[in-house]
């Protein structure tokens, strides 16, 4: 699952058409060459992420994958069981991490964050249980060191990076042990090794090149330099993927940012707080800049999806074809602050069961909760509803 934050200019969102061969609208355009593998769900509503007065973005955030009603307070905090844990808690015991929980911003969960809503339910999508949010790794590194050099909690810094001054790869600890298993292997089985093992060089030595710096721990709206943003989103995706090719994990969720994110992208040409940007108030001038900065989050998005569509997974399927990525906001319009029409992309064909590349459109308003179920019981996990609006699974014919 992936989330943005601040909702979606929702009328440079939707395509025109439904049906197979939609129309691809101008904030979708980085999707263009897979539009066979993303279908586009129109009408859905996340009603339990509505708030008591304000905190829509705290509201809509903690329901993101729970559709859960949360109650306005900073301390008491409760929620429920996400559907990516629902899942994890089904077939994590199948891989070495059961799920990973990744972002970009950091933050803990003290304090008021969203009109006295908790933090905790502005800085997490993922939850173990009503009381137990998940929290993001936000440090490539620490997620490459988590994922494949016997990662240690209780090392200190100084002795992690004595190993990465040492320049010693993760691999060479496991070179007999790949030749021998390579002998193994049929051709098809070999380059797919090969391909892995390459990527894992790569990365490792990106890491060590960009030298990205840890993400802090700071206050409730803080708005600083972020000149590393998009190498720590590149290097991110990398890890995904190779946390995914690998069988590392089968459950990742990723927070692009932090609810009510008052990230600037000028360095893409649409200056000013990404947050007050989405208060529009129908302004023109604020319109153009949302569909620069929205586009762009669906640039990064289309990047794992046309990473995953290339990555080989055995019988001829990419990791793409054997799996499924939700990708939505908290709301819908950043102005108005709903939680009807919702933007919602789901990518992939969960090993060929849904037939992608569609514009679906319902006009009844279903929740996500019920595509929720749906995207449970297709990965083999049986549910008969979900969240506190949950009625049954939804239909994708």
């Amino acid at each position: 699952a992936w989330y943005v934050p601040n909702g979606i200019h929702m009328q440079s969102w939707t395509p025109q058409n439904v049906g197979p061969g939609y129309d691809i609208p101008l904030i979708l355009e980085p999707l263009t060459d897979l539009q066979s593998d993303v279908m586009v769900l129109s009408g859905l509503t996340n009603l339990p992420g509505k708030p008591e007065g304000p905190g829509d973005h705290a509201g809509g955030t903690s329901a993101f994958l729970t559709c859960t009603h949360v109650k306005k307070s900073e301390d008491d905090i409760v929620n429920n069981i996400s559907m990516d844990q629902v899942l994890a808690n089904a077939i994590g015991d199948q891989t070495k991490h059961a799920s990973l929980q990744l972002g970009i911003e950091g933050g803990g969960n003290v304090g008021n964050c969203d009109s006295g809503y908790s933090c905790a339910y502005t800085r997490n999508i993922s939850w173990a249980g009503p009381k137990s949010p998940m929290p993001k790794l936000t440090d490539p590194q620490v997620v490459f060191d988590l994922l494949f050099a016997g990662f240690d909690p209780e090392a200190s810094a100084e002795e992690l990076e004595a190993r990465r001054k040492q320049r010693l790869s993760v691999l060479d600890y496991a070179l007999d042990d790949i030749n021998s298993l390579r002998v193994k292997l049929g051709t098809s089985d070999q380059a797919k090794l090969d391909q892995y093992l390459t990527g894992v060089n790569e990365l490792e030595q990106r890491i060590k090149d960009e030298a990205i710096a840890p993400v802090c721990e700071l206050p409730p709206g803080w708005n600083g330099d972020y000149d590393n943003f998009p190498a720590q989103l590149d290097l991110m995706i990398d890890v995904m993927i190779l946390a995914m090719q690998c069988d590392m994990t089968r459950v990742i969720t990723f927070m692009y940012q932090n609810a009510g994110s008052y990230r600037d992208y000028a360095f893409i040409g649409a200056p000013g707080a990404h947050h007050e940007i989405s208060h529009h108030m129908g302004l023109a001038e604020n319109f153009a800049k949302l569909e620069i900065i929205d586009q762009w989050e669906v640039l990064q998005f289309a990047k794992l999806i046309q990473r995953m569509k290339d990555t080989p997974d055995g019988d001829g399927k990419s990791l793409l074809d054997n799996s499924l990525v939700y990708f939505s906001a908290e709301i819908s319009d950043g102005n108005a602050h709903n939680h009807n029409n919702m933007p919602v992309l789901l990518c992939g064909s969960g090993g060929g069961s849904i037939k992608s590349g569609r514009h679906l459109k319902f006009d009844n308003e279903p929740p996500v909760a019920n595509l929720f179920t749906t995207i449970l019981n297709t990965l083999g996990v049986p549910n008969d509803k979900f969240g506190d609006d949950g009625t049954g699974p939804l239909s994708l014919a």
